[in-house]
């Protein structure tokens, strides 16, 4: 599959400035040095802890935060280059839906004003016709058009998140960021979204970089997955792969730490141990060693780059050290990632139903 969204080395700092003159004194490293390919209709997802740089590499993707350096590419037109005239006709084929479903849309809009604005800012639709294409995008969405004279606070949770799918999609984009978008609703509605982003994905071959930090709906959602610490992509490979025989310490804590219904379960491996290092003051060589159980002196002096190991790629000294067995604790968090997983498929078969 050849990529349609290309990044490459994509690096985001926040200058730290103190002082009456406001110097710069140092620099959150919140993305370093991130490269990935998203192919059309694929999904990539992104994981990791809060405050690993997940919605940060998001955001810099569309130029909503300016890049420290690295390149972005869409369809070959590299976005970094662009002038703001030029960003904002790119914008019409690079959208985000965003986390919360009420912050982002404005209170004081009905949903038909929130549809039409990108509408007509882009000469998608004009003023005789627009009503209609409100309409149909809210039917795609799983909406009525009789919901376009309502205001956001009229609508559930999940029905406004429709709303904000139905405004990244107005003008068809060839890539959306899906930036948490169920994380703020309940399992139930999760799975009507997650099946509504598919179905949009097979109607219309949209690409999506899907940012969450729940396992079981990445499962469901992704054909790959990357995964991220402090800023860093340490391993990234087809989703089932990554699943099966997850090579980095820190994917396998991740895994570890996914929820179990019965809390009589206990996992072999336990989860991922103390806090996330400072982006600020990074550790040196692996920036996981302080917490990883495989953790060696060349850990703490030498920074290990993605390489290839298989069809994943891995930043990680000993990911060959381990034998990547699933013991008996790891048998059953599959089996509380499958119930996660049934939930969503039962919800999809109803719909169709």
């Amino acid at each position: 599959m050849s990529a349609m969204l290309e990044v490459r080395n994509l690096t985001k700092h926040f200058p730290i400035r103190r002082g009456v003159l406001r110097r710069v004194v140092g620099n959150v490293q919140a993305v370093n040095d991130v490269s990935f390919d998203v192919g059309e209709g694929e999904t990539l997802a992104i994981v990791g802890e809060s405050g690993c740089g997940k919605s940060t590499i998001g955001r810099t993707l569309l130029r909503l935060l300016t890049p420290t350096g690295g390149t972005v590419a869409l369809d070959g037109t590299p976005v970094m280059d662009l002038s703001d005239d030029d960003m904002r006709q790119m914008r019409r084929q690079m959208q985000i839906i965003f986390q919360d479903p009420f912050g982002s849309l404005n209170p004081r809009m009905t949903v038909a004003e929130t549809l039409a604005e990108p509408l007509l800012l882009h000469g998608l639709a004009t003023r005789d016709d627009v009503a209609q294409k409100v309409a149909d995008l809210l039917e795609t969405c799983g909406l009525q058009p009789w919901h376009a004279g309502r205001f956001p606070h009229e609508f559930s949770g999940g029905q406004r998140q429709r709303v904000g799918i139905a405004r990244a999609l107005a003008t068809r984009p060839r890539v959306i960021v899906c930036d948490e978008p169920v994380s703020a609703l309940d399992v139930s509605v999760q799975a009507q979204i997650v099946n509504l982003l598919k179905d949009l994905q097979a109607k219309f071959g949209i690409g999506y970089v899907f940012i969450s930090h729940d396992l079981a709906v990445v499962r469901h959602m992704a054909s790959r997955v990357a995964v991220v610490y402090l800023g860093r992509i340490v391993e990234e490979a087809p989703v089932e792969e990554l699943y099966a025989t997850p090579r980095h310490p820190y994917t396998r804590s991740l895994i570890a730490a996914a929820p179990r219904p019965d809390p009589a379960m206990r996992n072999v491996r336990a989860p991922v141990q103390g806090d996330l290092p400072s982006a600020m003051n990074p550790p040196s060589g692996c920036a996981f060693h302080p917490r990883c159980p495989l953790a060696q002196d060349r850990c703490r002096s030498e920074r290990p780059e993605l390489r290839q190991l298989g069809k994943a790629r891995v930043a990680c000294h000993f990911a060959e050290a381990e034998p990547v067995i699933e013991t008996a604790g790891e048998h059953r968090q599959s089996d509380a990632l499958r119930q996660r997983l049934a939930v969503l498929e039962a919800a999809r078969e109803k719909e169709k139903t």
